[in-house]
């Protein structure tokens, strides 16, 4: 779901709470090491994403915010800021390139490179969180 979170709106608030859950403590922060990004460079986009990207002429970057049930894709354009909300059940992550990572919900995807060992360090931790709370498989049991 991508949604425009400038402005300080219950409903969104509430939707995006919905799909990826509250924000962590800071007790739980800490312990995590920390649940933001570094600054990540955005390659490639879906056309919806693309559409707004390309209003201004500024250098195209997001960072992500882990939460207990998903992730925050966040990017400004002109003076408005965006959020793609993935909740884990349907984030895709893929490793193409040597130095770029895939990021996919349903129809939209964000490519974004990961040129240093912060960045790459970073998807390694959703990626272990996302599998350490999955929910349990049919196969597993």
């Amino acid at each position: 779901m991508l949604v425009n979170v400038s402005y300080n709106n219950k409903e969104a608030t509430r939707k995006i709470d919905d799909a990826v859950g509250k924000p962590f403590t800071l007790k739980q922060r800490w312990a995590m090491g920390g649940i933001g990004s570094p600054k990540l460079i955005i390659t490639e986009t879906s056309v919806e994403i693309r559409n707004l990207l390309i209003l201004d002429n500024n250098r195209d970057i997001c960072n992500i915010e882990m939460r207990p049930d998903g992730i925050i894709v966040g990017f400004r354009s002109l003076l408005e800021s965006y959020a793609l909300v993935i909740p884990y059940y349907k984030l895709s992550m893929y490793k193409g390139e040597a130095s770029v990572y895939s990021i996919y919900r349903d129809h939209h995807f964000i490519k974004l490179e990961s040129d240093t060992k912060a960045v790459q360090k970073f998807f390694k931790k959703i990626l272990g969180y996302k599998a350490d709370n999955a929910p349990t498989s049919i196969e597993d049991l």
